[in-house]
C-alpha cells in the first residue's frame, strides 16, 4: 500500500528526507520524521542564537495536496512559526503562519489550511528565548479530507458600541446594564466569511459579573470582573476569542479626587517635583454621595499648616475644585489633606504631596529622591500619592539596631562516636526545661570543637536557646549531616502562628495609604493601646488583579500548567507605637499602598503564644554527606554538556525557621545542601542572618533547588553573606509582605538569578549586593509567577541588574554598576508594555554608601513617629 492510497489517514513526512539549518549530536532533523516518540530534532544553540530562527525541511519525494500539519514538541519558547511549501525547493509560497502570543504555544500544535500542493515542506521557528532548547518530537504532514478546498475561518473580530476587542481589551460596564455584542469572521484570504452555518458557544468566566445569551447580549449584574470567550466552529475549523469587562458600580467609590498642575508628574513611583515660585495644585473634588469635604494644605518640612479652605458640603454627583492663594515660596514637602465626612457620620481620608527642592542645596552624587537633608538626616521625596522608597531599618534582631547578645554557655559538648542527634537534642531539651531570665535567655549549648556526625534533625521548640560552636573554620565544630533522609538540619520552631482576634477587626478609613507609611486611619480604634500587636490587612480584589495583568497571563510554552491569579491579601505585622483617637503610627512601615478601590485594608489585634523568640544558631560549619556517583549533565549552548553532582537523598535546609522572633544565625558556612542554608519561614520577624556562607550545593539544577537565602517573612536582614552554585542566591518567596533587607552580601557562579521569586512580594533592599538580581514581571515562569515584586530598591549594587515598573507600585534602582540586563518580558511571544523601574545614577554608586546603614543611624539619633 503507498502514502497515496491511504493520504487522508497518513503523515505524509514519515521517513522522509530532511535538511535543517543545524543539528545537536542526540538531535538529529531525521528525528523530527522518524515516528518515534521518544526522539526529536534539537538544533545547535549557535544556531538560535544567531538570528532567533531555526528551520527544518522535508522532501515529500514528489507533489502531495497536503492542508494539516501537527508539531509535537518537547520544549521550545517559539513566538511565532510559518509553514511554507514549493514544488521544486526553490521558489516558495506560504502556506500558513501563526503568532503564538495568541493562544499560546502548546506540546500539540494543530494548523489547518486551505489545500496546498508540494514536495517540500519548510516548518521555519522563530524563538524568543534562544537560550532555552527547542526539542521538535515530530512534524506530521497530512491532507484532511473533511476540510473544504477554499479559503478557511483565520479570526473572528467582536465589536461593541463601535469598538473592537481583543484578548488584551477590556469592555467597561455599569452595573444593571446591557451591551449588544457583534462579531465578524475574517477567512484565510482576508474576506468577509459567512457565519451563518457556523457553531457558537459564548459563555462568561463569571456569570454573577456578566452573562451573555446567544445573540450575543451582554448583561452585567454586580461588580467584578469577567471574561467573556467564544468558540466558534466552522466547516470543521475552531477559533476562540475573548476579551475582559470589567463590570463597576459608581456607588463603591466614595469621592472622586484628583490633582492638576501644568508641570507636576502625578504618576505612581515618579516623583513629584514642583519648581520654586509656581503656584500651588488644585485639587479636583468630584463626590458620589452627600458628604462634607475639608481641603488643608501643610508645608510638612516646616511643620505648618497653611491654608484650610471651610468645611464644604456637596450633593452627590456634585463636583468642585480647591486652590491655595499665592505661589510656592519655600523649599519642602508638602500635602494636600482631604478628610471627607459622608452623610451617615463616616469619615474617610486621603493626600496628596508635592516637592520643593532648594536650588542653593547642592546633591551631587545623591540621589534625588533620598539624600541627606539640611539636618544631616536622609530627605525623602514621595510621588503624588506619598509612595516612596521605605525605611529599612526596622529589619533584624531586636527590630534593628540591637547589638546581638553573647549568652553564656550552661551546657558544653563533645562529640560521641556514631550519630550525635540524640547526644545534641537531649542537651538542647534539657536547656529548655531552665527558667528564663529577665533577658529571656535560658542559655547556650556549646558544642566543642570536633566533628558531629548527625543522621536526623535538630530541634529547637523552646524560647531563649542558643546552640552555639567553636567557629567555622578548618579545626572548629563540624556538624557532618549524613545518610539519605530529606530534611532540615536544625528546624528553630514554635507551637503556631499568631492567633487574630477578629472581634477587633476594624477598617481602614484612608481611601489610599502609600507605600512607606506608619501612620493610618481606622474606623474605630477604641479596642486598641500603645504596644498591641496587630495585623494590617491589604486587600487586593479582583479588580485589582486585572489592572496589574496577573488573570491574563500567557501560557507556559508547550508545558502549560499555568494559574491565573485569584484576590489575596497581604499581612503586615506590627506593633502599635503612638495613637491620637482612630489615628494609629506603627513601628515599622507599610510596603505596599492599601487602595479603598481595590479592596482596602483593614487592621486587627492578635494573640502570639505560640510563637518562640530569643534563639540563635552561630559558629559553625557544616557539610553534608552525600553520593558522588549520582551525576547530571547541564547542555552548555547546546553544543557541549557540563557535568555536576546531582545526588538528592541528603539535606535539604542547614536551618529552618518559623513562628519565630527575635532570632539569629551568624557564622555559619555550610557545604553541600540541596536548597537553604538559612530558610526563614512565613510567621517570622526580626530575623538577623549574618556573615554567613553556603558552598557547592549538590542537586539537579532545575526549580525549587539552591535558594541559599531564602526568605518568606518580615523584617530580617542578610548581611555580610557569601554564597557560590545557587540558583535564586537571594531571594524572597511570594506575597511576602516586607520590609526585608540584603546588605553587603555576594553570590558567584549563579546558574540563575536573585530576586523576589513570584507573585508579588513587597518591601525588599538589596543594599551593596554584588550578583545578578532581577526584579521584574516573570511572566509564566513556575505555574504563573508574574509580577515578582514590588516596591523593592536596590542601592549601590554590582554586576546585573533586571528591574521593571509592575502597575500601581514602583521598584527603584539606584546607584547600579555593571550591566542592565534583559528582562523576561515584553517578548515577541508577550508584547504589552512593561514600564522601566526608577533608574537614577546607572554607572555610579551615590551616596551614602548604604542605605539601610543611614536609615539605622536616623532613626537611632530620633524615632520616627510618622
Amino acid at each position: 500500500m503507498t502514502r497515496t492510497e491511504v493520504v487522508g489517514e497518513t503523515n505524509l513526512a514519515l521517513a522522509c528526507a530532511v535538511t535543517c539549518s543545524s543539528e545537536s549530536a542526540n538531535g538529529a532533523g531525521s528525528q523530527a520524521v522518524d515516528g518515534s516518540e521518544s526522539t526529536y530534532w534539537q538544533p545547535l544553540g549557535s544556531d538560535q542564537k544567531d538570528d532567533n530562527l531555526v528551520w527544518l525541511t522535508v522532501d515529500l519525494g514528489r507533489n502531495f495536496s497536503f492542508n494539516k500539519i501537527q508539531l509535537k514538541l518537547a520544549s521550545g519558547f517559539i513566538s511565532s512559526y510559518r509553514i511554507r511549501y514549493s514544488h521544486d525547493g526553490v521558489a516558495w509560497r506560504d502556506a500558513y503562519s501563526r503568532q503564538t502570543a495568541v493562544g499560546g504555544i502548546r506540546t500539540k500544535e494543530i494548523a489547518v489550511f486551505p489545500r496546498v500542493i508540494g514536495r517540500y515542506v519548510s516548518l521555519d521557528v522563530m524563538l524568543f528565548d534562544p537560550e532555552r532548547d527547542v526539542q521538535l518530537i515530530d512534524f506530521g504532514i497530512y491532507e484532511q479530507a473533511s476540510i473544504p478546498s477554499g479559503p478557511l475561518l483565520d479570526h473572528l473580530v467582536f465589536n461593541v458600541g463601535g469598538m473592537d476587542y481583543g484578548q488584551d481589551d477590556t469592555l467597561a460596564m455599569q452595573v444593571n446594564n446591557h451591551a449588544q455584542l457583534a462579531w465578524r469572521g475574517i477567512l484565510t484570504d482576508g474576506s468577509e466569511a459567512d457565519l451563518t452555518k457556523a457553531e457558537f458557544a459564548l459563555s462568561s468566566s463569571n456569570e454573577n459579573v456578566m452573562s451573555v445569551n446567544e445573540n450575543g447580549k451582554l448583561t452585567s449584574h454586580q461588580s467584578g470582573i469577567t471574561q467573556f470567550l467564544a468558540v466558534v466552529n466552522l466547516d470543521g475549523v475552531t477559533k476562540e476569542s475573548s476579551f475582559f469587562v470589567d463590570v463597576f458600580d459608581s456607588t463603591e467609590w466614595v469621592v472622586d479626587l484628583s490633582l492638576e498642575h501644568p508641570s507636576l508628574v502625578c504618576e505612581t513611583g515618579q516623583p513629584a517635583f514642583l519648581d520654586m515660585d509656581s503656584p500651588f495644585p488644585a485639587l479636583h473634588v468630584r463626590t458620589a454621595d452627600g458628604m462634607t469635604v475639608q481641603v488643608t494644605l501643610v508645608n510638612v518640612t516646616a511643620d505648618q499648616q497653611m491654608w484650610t479652605h471651610p468645611a464644604t458640603k456637596f450633593a452627590a454627583g456634585e463636583a468642585a475644585i480647591f486652590t491655595f492663594p499665592g505661589e510656592v515660596r519655600e523649599a519642602g514637602q508638602y500635602r494636600i489633606n482631604a478628610e471627607i465626612e459622608v452623610e451617615g457620620g463616616l469619615t474617610y481620608f486621603d493626600a496628596f504631596y508635592f516637592t520643593v527642592q532648594n536650588p542653593q542645596i547642592s546633591i551631587d552624587g545623591q540621589s534625588r529622591i533620598v539624600h541627606i537633608g539640611e539636618n544631616g538626616k536622609l530627605a525623602y521625596v514621595p510621588d503624588f500619592k506619598g509612595n516612596q522608597i521605605i525605611d529599612f531599618s526596622n529589619c533584624g534582631y531586636g527590630g534593628g539596631g540591637v547589638a546581638i547578645p553573647e549568652i553564656a554557655p550552661v551546657i558544653s559538648l563533645e562529640p560521641v562516636e556514631g550519630d550525635n542527634t540524640t547526644h545534641i537534642q537531649d542537651a538542647i531539651d534539657q536547656v529548655a526545661a531552665f527558667p528564663r531570665s529577665l533577658s529571656g535567655f535560658r542559655g547556650t549549648i556549646l558544642l566543642k570543637k570536633g566533628v558531629y556526625p548527625i543522621d536526623g534533625t535538630l530541634r529547637i521548640m523552646a524560647s531563649g536557646i542558643v546552640l552555639r560552636g567553636e567557629g567555622h573554620e578548618d579545626g572548629g565544630t563540624l556538624l557532618y549531616a549524613t545518610g539519605t533522609k530529606q530534611r532540615d538540619l536544625i528546624e528553630i520552631m514554635g507551637e503556631s502562628a499568631p492567633c487574630p482576634l477578629t472581634e477587633s477587626l476594624t477598617s481602614i478609613t484612608d481611601l489610599y495609604v502609600p507605600s512607606g507609611a506608619r501612620t493610618i486611619h481606622v474606623q474605630d480604634a477604641s479596642c486598641y493601646r500603645v504596644g498591641d500587636t496587630v495585623k494590617v490587612l491589604r486587600y487586593g480584589n479582583e479588580r485589582w488583579i486585572h489592572a496589574i495583568g496577573m488573570d491574563a497571563i500567557r501560557m507556559r510554552p508547550v508545558t502549560g500548567g499555568t494559574v491565573q491569579w485569584a484576590p489575596f491579601q497581604l499581612e503586615f505585622d506590627r506593633v502599635i507605637t503612638h495613637m491620637v483617637g482612630n489615628c494609629i503610627t506603627l513601628d515599622a512601615p507599610i510596603a505596599n499602598a492599601i487602595e479603598s478601590r481595590w479592596g482596602g485594608g483593614a487592621i486587627m489585634k492578635y494573640e502570639d503564644e505560640g510563637r518562640i523568640e530569643q534563639i540563635g544558631i552561630e559558629y559553625l560549619r557544616v557539610v553534608v554527606s552525600h553520593d558522588p556517583s549520582i551525576l547530571d549533565s547541564r547542555i552548555d549552548g547546546n553544543e557541549g554538556t557540563a557535568t555536576y553532582m546531582a545526588d538528592e537523598q541528603h539535606a535539604i535546609n542547614c536551618i529552618f525557621l518559623d513562628h519565630v522572633i527575635n532570632a539569629w544565625v551568624r557564622n555559619v558556612v555550610g557545604y553541600h545542601f540541596q536548597h537553604a542554608l538559612v530558610q526563614v519561614g512565613r510567621d517570622t520577624k526580626w530575623i538577623t542572618i549574618q556573615d554567613c556562607s553556603a558552598f557547592a550545593f549538590i542537586s539537579v539544577i532545575t526549580g525549587g533547588r539552591r535558594y541559599p537565602f531564602h526568605l518568606m517573612g518580615e523584617l530580617t536582614i542578610v548581611q555580610r553573606a557569601y554564597t557560590e552554585t545557587a540558583r535564586h542566591a537571594f531571594a524572597v518567596d511570594a506575597r511576602v509582605s516586607g520590609p526585608n533587607v540584603f546588605l553587603d552580601c555576594e553570590s558567584q557562579k549563579d546558574y540563575n538569578s536573585s530576586e523576589p521569586h513570584h507573585r508579588w512580594s513587597v518591601g525588599c533592599l538589596y543594599d551593596n549586593v554584588k550578583g545578578r538580581i532581577h526584579i521584574q514581571d516573570r511572566g509564566w515562569l513556575g505555574s504563573g509567577h508574574g509580577w515578582s515584586g514590588a516596591n523593592y530598591v536596590t542601592w549601590n549594587t554590582s554586576n546585573e541588574l533586571v528591574s521593571q515598573q509592575p502597575p500601581t507600585a514602583q521598584n527603584y534602582a539606584i546607584g547600579h554598576v555593571g550591566s542592565q540586563g534583559k528582562p523576561l518580558l515584553p517578548s515577541p511571544y508577550d508584547q504589552r508594555l512593561r514600564k522601566e523601574a526608577y533608574w537614577e545614577s546607572f554607572g555610579s554608586h551615590v551616596e551614602p554608601r548604604s542605605l539601610y546603614i543611614q536609615q539605622l543611624q536616623d532613626r537611632l539619633i530620633q524615632p520616627n513617629l510618622t
